[in-house]
């Protein structure tokens, strides 16, 4: 698996990231372990997880883990605070004393001293930006983190964030997809001029990249799970699915895999550091890892742009 630095930093992972966020809920154990070992196995070495995934449990899971299935050295942890769900509702508190007892308690649940890259997980309208990098700052120094990023910002808030930041802001994580590009308006060329890389999340448009949405929704899917079918819904019909079609016409074409040249494109683009799949079950995990991820040819990539272009 290639490694590429993250952003304008020294720090270099893995082109492709492992999403833990189904770990504790549709990924048990087991499976959670099987696809580490999987990951790992095949090069991988960035972690994204997040103090709010399944309560803390995708990060205690990842925690039991460290030292026997993998060692701590080997791999680049990215962890996120300030995002929570209370009550069935999602709330965003990135004041420095939340984001500092996050910290604190993604560090336990990991079972490690030290973050690789810790992100801010939301924009939070309610705190002064200050004061949310006030906690990455003080995390960076007291070395609980190596790295500090956002997550989830638009152009103008990481270019403010920047702008404060006493630590180099390294990494934007942000949805990032053929079907979901209408971060190039504003984030990506923020991003590369400020050096802070993207992490993509869901940069197969939450699953549909790979076609199996194709003219029904499979039973495991999570297109049918209740918890997680309005996530998925957006890109089923329309423009998404008119996307998808011309990505399985030039996978056909290139004789690949549509999640290989959909993951190919992304990391093809301006800014962008890694892609972060989430995969729910170890055997899409390897699809992923072994994933051809070499460059488009370049008149299939401007039709792929051309298609799933932005409109005015």
């Amino acid at each position: 698996m290639q490694q590429r630095y993250i952003g304008a930093s020294g720090l270099k992972v893995s082109e492709i990231g492992l999403g833990t966020m189904s770990w504790g809920q549709e990924t048990d154990e087991e499976a959670a372990a099987e696809s580490l070992k999987t990951f790992v196995d095949a090069g991988g070495t960035l972690i994204d997880t997040a103090g709010s995934y399944a309560d803390g449990s995708s990060e205690a899971i990842l925690g039991s883990m460290l030292g026997d299935l993998v060692a701590r050295p080997d791999v680049v942890i990215v962890s996120k605070a300030g995002l929570s769900r209370r009550n069935g509702r999602q709330t965003v508190d990135t004041s420095r004393r939340s984001m500092l007892d996050a910290l604190d308690a993604t560090l336990a649940r990991l079972g490690t001293d030290h973050l690789d890259l810790w992100l801010a997980h939301d924009w939070d309208p309610h705190v002064p930006l200050e004061e949310t990098l006030s906690a990455l700052e003080l995390a960076v120094a007291t070395g609980r983190a190596r790295y500090a990023g956002v997550s989830n910002y638009n152009g103008w808030q990481l270019a403010r964030a920047v702008s404060l930041s006493d630590v180099p802001l390294i990494a934007n994580q942000t949805e990032y997809s053929l079907v979901h590009r209408s971060v190039e308006r504003e984030v990506s060329p923020a991003a590369e001029a400020l050096g802070a890389g993207i992490l993509a999340w869901a940069p197969l448009g939450r699953g549909v990249l790979t076609g199996k949405y194709r003219g029904s929704v499979p039973a495991e899917s999570r297109a049918a799970n209740d918890r997680l079918a309005d996530y998925v819904a957006p890109y089923l019909t329309g423009r998404p699915e008119r996307i998808t079609e011309a990505l399985l016409t030039a996978a056909r074409g290139l004789d690949r895999q549509p999640m290989e040249v959909a993951l190919a494109w992304l990391l093809q683009q301006k800014a962008v550091s890694a892609a972060l799949v989430g995969a729910r079950t170890p055997a899409q995990l390897k699809e992923a890892v072994a994933a051809d991820t070499s460059a488009v040819p370049d008149q299939i990539a401007e039709v792929l742009g051309e298609v799933s272009a932005l409109g005015d």
